[in-house]
């Protein structure tokens, strides 16, 4: 090899030299700039719904709860106490007529076929009176004879009978007859308010009389009072309860029919 030659692989190893070193420092210098890249590009990725938002189920978790909630609102709305404020100021119902009793103690008789009529079921008075169990206790049926003439009494003697035996009679014609006590004037106007009559245990036409505790031969107490009869309520106003007795017509204050009513504990018979 000529010392020409040598100079030549001499000069070219050292420019090699240099531009490895060159290239070295390049890469170092692009190392160091991308160094900050990763911590930018995890500082971006923070927000990426993936890893981060694994606890967003929690979040919606008490969505669910909520929305159970808000059906719970409704329930108090069947409460009792809006009552009087839907039902109307009057209502009256029209379509309605009854007969005079034939027997001197058949008004329940009577009423209860009139009752029945409204609701187009046809029962014969006598049909019904004789089909009556009979009882010295008015609550379990008829006490005494239907025929005597002596209104006013009470049991043993010549009385009637109470709501029971009436709608568990009528129950077998296939009515919906319901014997209740302690009936309130909002319950009595609701009755009325959707075209329902009422049979009612009241005093006379709507006078009073003292109730009486007696004792059945069984040893049951029951209270009776003097002149019991039976009516059927039709209508009401702000002031007044209008009612069917014998057939005829008539309006009574509130108050009246209230104390009247109130003797044998608000009996009545009711459509339900």
């Amino acid at each position: 090899m000529t010392p020409r030659q040598r100079a030549s692989i001499t000069k070219f190893f050292r420019a090699s030299t240099t531009i490895t070193a060159i290239l070295l420092l390049a890469g170092c210098l692009q190392a160091q700039v991308a160094t900050p890249l990763a911590p930018a590009s995890l500082t971006v990725g923070l927000p990426n719904p993936s890893p981060t938002l694994t606890p967003i189920p929690t979040t919606s978790t008490p969505t669910p709860t909520t929305e159970a909630t808000l059906p719970a609102e409704p329930t108090p709305q069947p409460s009792p106490i809006p009552t009087d404020q839907i039902l109307p100021p009057s209502a009256l119902i029209t379509n309605i007529s009854g007969h005079e009793q034939t027997y001197e103690l058949g008004c329940e008789a009577s009423a209860a076929v009139d009752w029945a009529a409204y609701y187009d079921v046809l029962i014969y008075e006598s049909t019904f009176q004789f089909a009556l169990p009979l009882s010295d206790n008015p609550d379990l049926g008829f006490v005494g004879n239907v025929t005597t003439d002596g209104w006013g009494q009470i049991p043993p003697d010549a009385y009637g009978v109470h709501a029971a035996p009436i709608a568990e009679l009528l129950r077998e014609y296939g009515l919906p007859a319901q014997a209740v006590k302690g009936m309130t004037l909002e319950e009595l106007k609701a009755e009325l308010a959707e075209g329902d009559p009422i049979i009612a245990w009241v005093i006379g036409n709507m006078v009073y009389s003292s109730p009486v505790k007696i004792y059945d031969k069984q040893g049951n107490a029951v209270i009776v009072a003097p002149y019991e009869h039976v009516v059927i309520l039709i209508g009401y106003d702000e002031t007044n309860i209008t009612y069917m007795n014998n057939g005829n017509f008539f309006t009574v204050p509130i108050d009246v029919f209230l104390t009247s009513w109130g003797v044998l504990g608000n009996m009545a018979v009711i459509y339900d």
